[in-house]
């Protein structure tokens, strides 16, 4: 896996960590939000939110645009991408661990058969 896909699944990972980043993600599922609705839904301030966002923004999960006095906020799926490729990575190479093992096992004599 390339060092740049790894480090990128580490910040997603880290923003997906906290509890309001993750309620944020949800919300947005939903649809675009204003950066004081993302604030109001989290009940923190708005310095809080906009800390989150940053964070949200830098691992590629969330992008903003700013329109007049309003930042709006939306979901960004291309983080997601480094993170699951990540994921399948760690899931292949312990499927073929397993295969490995099931195929050791599969070679013991049986306890029946001693």
């Amino acid at each position: 896996m390339l060092k740049r896909e790894a480090e990128s699944a580490d910040r997603v990972f880290h923003a997906l960590a906290d509890p309001n980043r993750r309620a944020m993600i949800e919300r947005l599922t939903l649809g675009p939000a204003a950066v004081s609705e993302l604030a109001a839904h989290l009940g923190v301030t708005l310095a809080a939110t906009v800390q989150h966002l940053r964070v949200l923004q830098d691992s590629e999960l969330v992008r903003s645009e700013k329109s007049g006095r309003v930042r709006t906020c939306r979901i960004d799926p291309s983080g997601l991408r480094d993170a699951e490729a990540w994921l399948q990575h760690q899931r292949t190479a312990w499927e073929h661990r397993l295969d490995r093992l099931g195929a050791v096992l599969d070679d013991q004599p049986k306890e029946s058969e001693s």
